[in-house]
């Protein structure tokens, strides 16, 4: 096991954290195995933790500083630490999600990252890659804790209807990324549209993007390509990608006609099949 004196502190915020980890837990006086039966998680994930092998979770943040009595500076450090372990290319789309005061968003073919439940987002992020596969989903689950602050973005999603039909996973996987979706129903500041098939041609044909609108910042539009993200103030695109957005909110169901929609799909699609005997198979 690598010793701390092995840890450089400054070699990324996850070295930092398990470095402090195992200073404050030494100076505690506890075992790794004593720590993890305080805060609930093995000595095993402890060491891990340590010597920066493990990505520490919001959970377990939040656990070791009430045991240490840190004063939340583990719950504070691990935002950086899971910030720093998107991609290089996702990290500054990171930043911008974080500070917008409001965020547009349109989805032709997925569920958005910010609304995704940690079954979706596994069988998303798993679908080619699987290495370290539970680090990468809990880094993006990480991304929706925005919503928590003490003054939360207004979020707006335009979903096609596609991306509710489109199946990732199994049934039930999509059966709770739909209850999710259905769970923030009346949340002011998270609102779901749905496009339906029946809107025919309409203004998102050329694909997704993500307008941010800041308090005293110019707006910011943010589209991806593969392994690569476009984020740009200019003017001109803001403006257009403004106008796109009216116009899919116009052709866009109603929150509430979304909802029933959602529901429907929900139901008729992903709902339990019983067999002749009545038991459920699927």
């Amino acid at each position: 096991m690598t010793h701390i004196n092995a840890l450089d502190p400054g070699a990324s915020p996850l070295d930092y954290y398990g470095f402090e980890l195992r200073r404050h837990r030494e100076a505690a006086g506890l075992t790794q195995k004593q720590f993890g039966e305080v805060v609930n998680y093995t000595g095993s994930l402890v060491g891990q933790i340590e010597t920066a092998r493990k990505i520490p979770t919001p959970e377990f943040s939040e656990r070791a500083d009430a045991a240490l009595g840190t004063d939340g500076m583990f719950s504070r450090l691990v935002e950086l630490v899971l910030r720093s372990r998107l991609p290089a290319w996702f990290q500054q789309v990171a930043e911008l999600q974080a500070r917008a005061g409001e965020i547009y968003s349109f989805e032709p073919q997925m569920i958005h990252g910010l609304l995704q439940t940690k079954a979706y987002a596994r069988a998303v992020l798993g679908l080619v890659d699987q290495t370290d596969l539970d680090d990468r989903v809990a880094v993006r689950l990480a991304r929706q804790r925005i919503f928590e602050k003490n003054d939360p973005p207004v979020f707006w999603a335009i979903l096609s209807e596609a991306a509710l039909c489109q199946k990732i996973g199994d049934s039930q996987t999509m059966r709770e990324q739909l209850a999710h979706l259905l769970a923030f129903e009346g949340t002011p500041r998270i609102n779901i549209q749905v496009l339906p098939f029946s809107a025919g041609a309409h203004a998102g044909l050329t694909g997704s993007f993500d307008l941010y609108r800041f308090a005293s910042d110019p707006a910011i539009v943010y589209t991806e390509g593969y392994g690569s993200a476009h984020p740009t103030a200019n003017p001109d695109t803001v403006k257009d990608c403004s106008l796109r957005y009216d116009h899919l909110q116009a052709a866009a169901l109603s929150l509430r006609d979304s909802a029933v929609l959602i529901r429907r799909v929900m139901e008729e699609r992903y709902g339990e099949q019983r067999a002749s005997d009545g038991d459920p198979v699927a």
